[in-house]
């Protein structure tokens, strides 16, 4: 073939196009970033080609399935967190103990920040691995929970296991709480801001927490006779099946048996599966109202409202600890305009604290103090979760003693 004859083969003002060479890896990083946004079973593969402007079979070329994909982006995620913290240690060879865990910190923190928009495949859509891929998931997180607490044992010698445990489980929520919104602040301050606030943390003696009875006694855990309204049952046992089995794996039929009736009787309450999942996070949002009206009213000065608020929100999360794990797992399923009020409701919530933060510690800056409240109220569900959402008054001390320190402690 002569070169004019090659020339002509390719209509004149096109370029042959050749495959990226890293393709796989553009691929992992679209993927991952419609999985942490949307969820796991909102994203098909279609939609990751049609992102990347490729087609099906060329993706599956590098990817078998969606779970392959989902399975390699969430597993490089916390990845890429335990290989930062690794190098660390290894770069700090030989340095004292503060040194050692202030780069381990500096490397998990600049980590999350570049992947700050992929973070939630590991923080929520773990839940979707098959279990034998979870262990593997769940092996590298406690494998980053054991660098941060085996250097803080060489600071703090006398630390009980149990609390070095539970400081270094906060100190992760607070480094992974960035990933669960998008408020703006440069990348720079975000990471100043979380290794204060991580050092924080780690010097919080949890042996002096005192412990803590209910803060508002309106929000304290369901006692007495039980609510008998269809709906409201239906709400609970909903959050409840949504959480052990997923939005998706989960259905009219196996939630009405749970309150007590048929599918039928369902519908009469909620037009669909959707409108369900929206009800449930909407009278979460009307319980927290009333709550925060409540701490508010009762406080004497913007330090005090912040113990009020945090004893308050613990007293919700631990008494329904299903709802916030839902929550930040399943709002992806809701139609967009549901999803976006919502989040709303949320920032709405979310400034209530802002102010008293800034109060409390003019020298914030209000998007600092708003990263602040995010990582405060994460607590309550990742280190919730290592304490086994216990209401008793000494687990509610110690956890009201980490929310006070994110937001006090400069």
């Amino acid at each position: 073939m002569t070169q004019s004859t090659r020339s002509r083969s390719v209509p004149e003002g096109e370029t042959t196009r050749k495959r990226p060479k890293n393709r796989k890896a553009q691929i992992a990083l679209v993927a991952a970033e419609a999985f942490s946004e949307r969820g796991y079973h909102a994203v098909g593969v279609d939609d990751i080609a049609a992102t990347l402007g490729i087609s099906g079979p060329a993706l599956y070329r590098h990817f078998p399935n969606k779970y392959a994909l989902f399975l390699h982006a969430a597993l490089s995620t916390v990845g890429a967190l335990r290989s930062a913290a690794d190098a660390a240690v290894e770069r700090s060879e030989g340095l004292p103990p503060e040194d050692r865990l202030d780069a381990i910190l500096r490397a998990l923190i600049s980590t999350t920040v570049e992947n700050r928009r992929i973070g939630g495949l590991y923080r929520w859509e773990g839940r979707y691995l098959l279990p034998d891929d979870r262990t593997l998931m769940r092996a590298d997180f406690a494998a980053l929970n054991g660098q941060i607490t085996d250097s803080l044992h060489l600071i703090r010698p006398d630390l009980d296991p149990v609390d070095a445990a539970t400081l270094a489980a906060s100190t992760l929520s607070v480094i992974g709480s960035i990933t669960a919104h998008r408020a703006p602040l440069s990348a720079r301050r975000i990471e100043k801001l979380l290794l204060s606030t991580s050092w924080a943390v780690l010097r919080c003696d949890l042996a002096a927490a005192a412990p803590a009875d209910t803060v508002v006694d309106e929000v304290a855990a369901p006692q007495g006779l039980a609510v008998t309204s269809k709906r409201e049952v239906l709400l609970a046992e909903a959050m409840k099946i949504f959480k052990a089995q997923g939005y998706h794996d989960s259905s009219i039929e196996e939630i009405g048996a749970a309150a007590g009736i048929n599918a039928s009787s369902v519908y009469r309450h909620f037009p669909s599966k959707a409108d369900l999942l929206a009800a449930a996070f909407y009278r979460a949002s009307d319980r927290l109202a009333v709550a925060t009206a409540a701490a508010l009213g009762a406080s004497a000065d913007p330090a005090d409202a912040l113990r009020r608020l945090s004893g308050s929100y613990i007293d919700l999360a631990f008494a329904r600890p299903e709802v916030l794990t839902v929550y930040f797992a399943e709002i992806g399923n809701l139609p967009p305009a549901e999803r976006t009020n919502l989040r709303n409701v949320q920032r709405l919530h979310v400034e209530e604290w802002v102010n008293l933060v800034t109060a409390v510690r003019p020298e914030l800056t209000t998007a600092e103090a708003r990263f602040l409240v995010h990582a405060a109220l994460s607590q309550t569900l990742d280190v919730g979760r290592l304490m086994h959402f216990d209401t008793g008054a000494v687990a509610r001390g110690r956890m009201l003693a980490l929310m006070t320190t994110v937001l006090t402690t400069e």
